[in-house]
Protein backbone atom coordinates (compact mmCIF):
# COMPACT_ATOMS: atom_id res chain seq x y z
CA UNK A 1 0.00 0.00 0.00
CA UNK A 2 0.84 3.78 -0.38
CA UNK A 3 3.70 4.36 2.14
CA UNK A 4 1.40 7.71 3.27
CA UNK A 5 -2.25 5.98 3.01
CA UNK A 6 -0.55 2.97 5.26
CA UNK A 7 0.66 5.60 8.06
CA UNK A 8 -2.25 7.14 7.98
CA UNK A 9 -4.62 4.00 8.51
CA UNK A 10 -2.42 3.31 11.29
CA UNK A 11 -3.11 6.89 12.83
CA UNK A 12 -6.72 6.60 12.71
CA UNK A 13 -7.86 7.02 9.11
CA UNK A 14 -11.25 4.73 8.81
CA UNK A 15 -12.12 3.65 5.11
CA UNK A 16 -15.98 2.25 4.47
CA UNK A 17 -16.81 0.36 1.63
CA UNK A 18 -18.04 1.29 -1.20
CA UNK A 19 -14.70 2.87 -1.62
CA UNK A 20 -13.91 4.93 -4.76
CA UNK A 21 -10.03 5.47 -5.70
CA UNK A 22 -9.36 8.43 -8.19
CA UNK A 23 -6.53 8.64 -10.17
CA UNK A 24 -3.96 6.07 -9.04
CA UNK A 25 -1.28 4.81 -12.09
CA UNK A 26 0.62 2.10 -12.19
CA UNK A 27 2.94 2.86 -9.63
CA UNK A 28 0.32 3.00 -6.66
CA UNK A 29 0.13 0.04 -4.36
CA UNK A 30 -3.47 -0.83 -3.88
CA UNK A 31 -2.89 -4.56 -3.20
CA UNK A 32 -4.09 -3.97 0.71
CA UNK A 33 -7.29 -2.74 -0.39
CA UNK A 34 -10.57 -4.99 -0.66
CA UNK A 35 -10.67 -6.26 -4.21
CA UNK A 36 -14.72 -4.95 -4.48
CA UNK A 37 -13.02 -0.85 -4.31
CA UNK A 38 -13.54 0.77 -7.46
CA UNK A 39 -10.57 2.11 -9.45
CA UNK A 40 -11.86 5.21 -11.54
CA UNK A 41 -8.91 5.79 -14.27
CA UNK A 42 -9.67 7.33 -17.76
CA UNK A 43 -5.95 5.98 -18.94
CA UNK A 44 -6.33 2.98 -20.70
CA UNK A 45 -2.68 1.12 -20.08
CA UNK A 46 -3.36 1.93 -15.74
CA UNK A 47 -7.36 0.84 -16.38
CA UNK A 48 -5.79 -1.96 -17.03
CA UNK A 49 -2.93 -2.57 -14.59
CA UNK A 50 -5.81 -2.22 -11.97
CA UNK A 51 -8.38 -3.87 -13.71
CA UNK A 52 -5.72 -6.90 -14.09
CA UNK A 53 -5.16 -7.01 -10.14
CA UNK A 54 -9.14 -7.81 -10.04
CA UNK A 55 -10.15 -4.11 -8.54
CA UNK A 56 -13.58 -2.94 -9.72
CA UNK A 57 -11.59 -0.56 -12.91
CA UNK A 58 -14.01 1.52 -14.67
CA UNK A 59 -12.88 5.01 -16.77
CA UNK A 60 -15.24 7.06 -14.94
CA UNK A 61 -18.03 6.62 -12.35
CA UNK A 62 -20.97 8.96 -11.18
CA UNK A 63 -22.46 6.65 -8.54
CA UNK A 64 -22.60 7.36 -5.07
CA UNK A 65 -19.84 6.21 -2.87
CA UNK A 66 -19.39 5.84 1.41
CA UNK A 67 -15.60 7.07 0.87
CA UNK A 68 -12.92 8.38 -2.04
CA UNK A 69 -9.12 8.63 -2.49
CA UNK A 70 -8.07 11.11 -4.74
CA UNK A 71 -4.66 10.44 -5.79
CA UNK A 72 -3.44 14.12 -6.87
CA UNK A 73 -2.53 14.52 -10.55
CA UNK A 74 0.01 16.84 -11.83
CA UNK A 75 -2.14 19.52 -13.34
CA UNK A 76 -3.99 21.76 -11.14
CA UNK A 77 -7.39 22.54 -13.24
CA UNK A 78 -7.56 18.50 -12.96
CA UNK A 79 -7.10 18.11 -9.17
CA UNK A 80 -9.52 20.22 -8.09
CA UNK A 81 -12.13 19.19 -10.15
CA UNK A 82 -10.95 15.50 -8.73
CA UNK A 83 -12.03 16.64 -5.55
CA UNK A 84 -15.18 18.20 -7.17
CA UNK A 85 -15.86 14.75 -8.46
CA UNK A 86 -15.15 13.18 -5.09
CA UNK A 87 -17.56 15.21 -2.87
CA UNK A 88 -20.45 14.38 -5.25
CA UNK A 89 -20.40 11.50 -5.21
CA UNK A 90 -19.18 10.01 -1.60
CA UNK A 91 -21.21 10.59 1.59
CA UNK A 92 -18.11 10.35 3.83
CA UNK A 93 -14.51 11.37 4.03
CA UNK A 94 -12.25 12.32 1.14
CA UNK A 95 -9.22 11.36 1.25
CA UNK A 96 -6.20 13.60 -0.80
CA UNK A 97 -2.82 11.73 -1.61
CA UNK A 98 -0.50 13.34 -3.31
CA UNK A 99 3.60 14.31 -3.34
CA UNK A 100 4.69 18.06 -3.46
CA UNK A 101 5.93 18.16 -7.02
CA UNK A 102 2.62 17.31 -8.16
CA UNK A 103 1.26 20.83 -6.11
CA UNK A 104 -0.22 18.61 -2.76
CA UNK A 105 0.88 21.71 -0.70
CA UNK A 106 -1.08 24.35 -2.70
CA UNK A 107 -3.97 22.03 -2.95
CA UNK A 108 -4.03 21.27 1.03
CA UNK A 109 -3.81 25.72 1.47
CA UNK A 110 -6.43 26.08 -0.63
CA UNK A 111 -8.53 23.18 0.82
CA UNK A 112 -7.92 24.67 4.69
CA UNK A 113 -10.01 27.64 3.56
CA UNK A 114 -12.64 26.10 2.39
CA UNK A 115 -13.63 22.66 5.24
CA UNK A 116 -11.50 21.37 8.03
CA UNK A 117 -8.85 19.04 7.15
CA UNK A 118 -7.40 16.26 9.13
CA UNK A 119 -4.12 15.34 9.00
CA UNK A 120 -2.00 16.09 7.16
CA UNK A 121 0.89 13.20 7.37
CA UNK A 122 3.98 13.93 5.67
CA UNK A 123 6.21 11.02 4.20
CA UNK A 124 7.97 9.94 1.14
CA UNK A 125 8.48 12.89 -0.04
CA UNK A 126 4.49 14.01 -0.04
CA UNK A 127 1.28 14.62 1.88
CA UNK A 128 -2.06 12.83 2.76
CA UNK A 129 -4.90 14.65 4.53
CA UNK A 130 -8.83 14.25 4.90
CA UNK A 131 -11.78 15.77 5.35
CA UNK A 132 -15.75 15.14 5.45
CA UNK A 133 -17.59 15.20 2.04
CA UNK A 134 -18.65 18.48 1.77
CA UNK A 135 -19.85 19.19 -2.49
CA UNK A 136 -21.07 22.67 -1.42
CA UNK A 137 -17.93 24.15 -0.95
CA UNK A 138 -16.45 22.74 -3.63
CA UNK A 139 -19.26 23.61 -6.47
CA UNK A 140 -16.59 26.06 -8.19
CA UNK A 141 -14.28 23.13 -8.71
CA UNK A 142 -16.29 21.79 -10.89
CA UNK A 143 -14.68 20.93 -14.67
CA UNK A 144 -16.17 23.53 -17.37
CA UNK A 145 -18.95 22.06 -19.19
CA UNK A 146 -17.91 23.72 -22.19
CA UNK A 147 -14.06 24.25 -22.33
CA UNK A 148 -13.17 25.35 -25.80
CA UNK A 149 -9.84 25.44 -27.79
CA UNK A 150 -10.41 27.57 -31.14
CA UNK A 151 -13.61 26.31 -31.24
CA UNK A 152 -12.89 22.45 -29.94
CA UNK A 153 -13.61 20.79 -27.05
CA UNK A 154 -11.29 20.07 -24.69
CA UNK A 155 -11.20 19.54 -20.50
CA UNK A 156 -9.35 19.75 -17.72
CA UNK A 157 -5.80 17.60 -17.55
CA UNK A 158 -5.72 16.42 -21.31
CA UNK A 159 -2.91 17.10 -23.60
CA UNK A 160 -3.32 20.68 -25.27
CA UNK A 161 -6.14 21.47 -23.45
CA UNK A 162 -5.39 25.56 -23.45
CA UNK A 163 -4.30 25.66 -26.46
CA UNK A 164 -3.04 24.34 -30.38
CA UNK A 165 -0.11 21.93 -29.49
CA UNK A 166 3.00 23.44 -32.08
CA UNK A 167 3.90 20.39 -32.79
CA UNK A 168 0.43 19.02 -34.00
CA UNK A 169 0.32 22.30 -35.90
CA UNK A 170 3.29 21.96 -37.64
CA UNK A 171 2.82 18.00 -38.47
CA UNK A 172 -0.63 19.21 -40.26
CA UNK A 173 1.05 21.58 -41.68
CA UNK A 174 2.71 19.28 -43.79
CA UNK A 175 0.70 16.60 -44.83
CA UNK A 176 -0.15 15.89 -48.46
CA UNK A 177 -3.47 16.18 -49.65
CA UNK A 178 -3.52 12.44 -50.70
CA UNK A 179 -3.64 10.09 -47.61
CA UNK A 180 -5.01 6.95 -48.73
CA UNK A 181 -8.46 5.79 -47.65
CA UNK A 182 -7.82 4.16 -44.47
CA UNK A 183 -6.14 6.27 -42.04
CA UNK A 184 -5.22 6.30 -38.10
CA UNK A 185 -4.33 8.74 -35.89
CA UNK A 186 -2.15 7.18 -32.80
CA UNK A 187 -2.73 9.27 -29.62
CA UNK A 188 -5.23 11.00 -31.35
CA UNK A 189 -6.14 13.48 -28.13
CA UNK A 190 -9.18 15.66 -28.61
CA UNK A 191 -9.21 15.06 -32.55
CA UNK A 192 -7.16 18.06 -33.57
CA UNK A 193 -5.03 16.16 -36.18
CA UNK A 194 -8.08 14.58 -37.30
CA UNK A 195 -10.11 17.31 -37.66
CA UNK A 196 -7.53 18.69 -40.10
CA UNK A 197 -7.15 15.47 -42.39
CA UNK A 198 -10.85 15.70 -42.64
CA UNK A 199 -10.63 18.87 -44.12
CA UNK A 200 -8.07 18.23 -46.82
CA UNK A 201 -9.18 14.87 -47.47
CA UNK A 202 -11.89 12.40 -48.02
CA UNK A 203 -11.02 9.31 -46.33
CA UNK A 204 -13.04 5.83 -46.30
CA UNK A 205 -12.12 5.02 -42.85
CA UNK A 206 -10.75 7.63 -40.54
CA UNK A 207 -9.54 5.79 -36.55
CA UNK A 208 -8.27 7.77 -33.79
CA UNK A 209 -6.44 5.94 -30.98
CA UNK A 210 -6.43 7.84 -27.59
CA UNK A 211 -5.98 6.24 -24.38
CA UNK A 212 -7.18 8.79 -22.06
CA UNK A 213 -10.92 8.67 -22.32
CA UNK A 214 -11.20 12.34 -21.73
CA UNK A 215 -9.69 13.50 -24.29
CA UNK A 216 -11.45 10.84 -26.57
CA UNK A 217 -14.88 11.91 -25.14
CA UNK A 218 -13.86 15.44 -26.49
CA UNK A 219 -12.83 14.04 -30.04
CA UNK A 220 -16.45 12.23 -29.98
CA UNK A 221 -17.55 15.80 -29.53
CA UNK A 222 -15.12 17.23 -32.12
CA UNK A 223 -15.40 14.95 -34.59
CA UNK A 224 -19.38 14.07 -34.59
CA UNK A 225 -21.19 13.29 -37.85
CA UNK A 226 -18.17 12.17 -39.55
CA UNK A 227 -16.27 8.68 -41.10
CA UNK A 228 -14.23 9.18 -37.57
CA UNK A 229 -14.19 5.80 -35.37
CA UNK A 230 -13.00 5.97 -31.83
CA UNK A 231 -10.70 3.51 -30.28
CA UNK A 232 -10.36 3.58 -26.06
CA UNK A 233 -6.94 1.87 -26.80
CA UNK A 234 -2.69 1.98 -26.11
CA UNK A 235 -1.89 2.68 -29.17
CA UNK A 236 0.71 0.70 -28.81
CA UNK A 237 -0.77 -2.50 -28.80
CA UNK A 238 -4.09 -1.84 -31.16
CA UNK A 239 -4.39 -3.48 -34.12
CA UNK A 240 -6.67 -1.76 -36.79
CA UNK A 241 -9.27 -3.60 -38.06
CA UNK A 242 -8.07 -3.66 -41.45
CA UNK A 243 -4.18 -2.43 -42.92
CA UNK A 244 -3.61 1.48 -43.04
CA UNK A 245 -3.23 3.30 -45.88
CA UNK A 246 -1.53 6.15 -43.74
CA UNK A 247 -0.66 6.39 -39.59
CA UNK A 248 -0.44 9.86 -38.40
CA UNK A 249 0.90 10.96 -34.58
CA UNK A 250 2.26 13.28 -32.28
CA UNK A 251 3.06 10.56 -30.01
CA UNK A 252 3.19 11.20 -25.95
CA UNK A 253 6.78 10.63 -24.64
CA UNK A 254 5.79 9.88 -21.03
CA UNK A 255 3.19 8.77 -18.62
CA UNK A 256 4.86 10.74 -15.41
CA UNK A 257 7.51 13.08 -15.30
CA UNK A 258 10.59 10.83 -16.71
CA UNK A 259 10.65 11.40 -20.74
CA UNK A 260 10.61 7.91 -21.91
CA UNK A 261 11.56 7.43 -25.55
CA UNK A 262 10.65 3.66 -25.55
CA UNK A 263 6.95 4.92 -25.40
CA UNK A 264 7.04 6.82 -29.41
CA UNK A 265 8.69 3.95 -30.43
CA UNK A 266 6.36 1.74 -29.62
CA UNK A 267 3.99 3.86 -31.17
CA UNK A 268 6.19 3.43 -34.12
CA UNK A 269 6.12 -0.51 -34.43
CA UNK A 270 2.79 -0.33 -33.96
CA UNK A 271 2.37 1.93 -36.64
CA UNK A 272 4.23 0.05 -38.86
CA UNK A 273 3.06 -3.32 -37.92
CA UNK A 274 -0.71 -1.88 -39.06
CA UNK A 275 0.24 -0.14 -42.41
CA UNK A 276 -0.11 -2.05 -45.89
CA UNK A 277 3.09 -2.89 -47.14
CA UNK A 278 3.18 0.54 -49.05
CA UNK A 279 1.82 2.34 -46.33
CA UNK A 280 3.11 5.86 -44.96
CA UNK A 281 3.80 6.70 -41.48
CA UNK A 282 3.77 10.88 -40.90
CA UNK A 283 4.94 11.80 -37.24
CA UNK A 284 6.41 14.55 -35.11
CA UNK A 285 8.46 14.30 -32.30
CA UNK A 286 10.50 16.78 -30.10
CA UNK A 287 13.81 17.43 -31.57
CA UNK A 288 15.70 15.66 -28.85
CA UNK A 289 14.17 12.17 -29.02
CA UNK A 290 16.13 9.61 -29.93
CA UNK A 291 13.83 8.46 -32.60
CA UNK A 292 15.45 7.63 -35.84
CA UNK A 293 16.83 4.12 -35.38
CA UNK A 294 13.41 2.66 -34.66
CA UNK A 295 12.32 4.13 -37.25
CA UNK A 296 15.26 2.87 -39.56
CA UNK A 297 14.67 -0.56 -38.19
CA UNK A 298 10.84 -0.56 -39.33
CA UNK A 299 10.75 1.31 -42.70
CA UNK A 300 12.37 0.77 -45.72
CA UNK A 301 12.37 4.58 -46.74
CA UNK A 302 12.93 7.40 -43.76
CA UNK A 303 13.12 11.58 -44.54
CA UNK A 304 12.93 14.24 -41.80
CA UNK A 305 10.76 16.48 -44.33
CA UNK A 306 10.45 19.65 -41.57
CA UNK A 307 11.19 21.13 -38.33
CA UNK A 308 12.80 23.57 -36.41
CA UNK A 309 14.70 24.01 -33.01
CA UNK A 310 12.21 22.20 -31.46
CA UNK A 311 10.41 19.36 -33.39
CA UNK A 312 10.89 17.40 -36.14
CA UNK A 313 8.32 15.78 -39.03
CA UNK A 314 9.21 12.76 -40.45
CA UNK A 315 7.14 10.77 -43.50
CA UNK A 316 8.49 6.80 -43.14
CA UNK A 317 7.30 4.55 -46.01
CA UNK A 318 6.96 0.93 -46.97
CA UNK A 319 7.03 -0.76 -42.89
CA UNK A 320 9.63 -3.83 -42.59
CA UNK A 321 7.99 -7.23 -41.93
Amino acid sequence: MSPRLDLALQSGLELSQPLSVLGPTSDCDLSALPRETQVVQPFKPFHDHFAGQGFAAVPEAHDPCQDAIVILPRAKALARSMVHQACQRARGQIVIDGVKTDGVDSLLKDIRKRVDVEGPIAKAHGKIFWFQSAPEAFADWAAPDNQTVDGFRTAPGVFSADGIDPASALLLGELPEKLGARIADLGAGWGYLAAGVLKAANPRALHLVEADQIALTCARVNLAKTCAQFHWADAVTWNAPEPLDTVIMNPPFHTSRAADPELGQGFIKSAARNLTRSGNLWMVANRHLPYEVTLAENFVQVQEVSGDNRFKVFHASRPRR
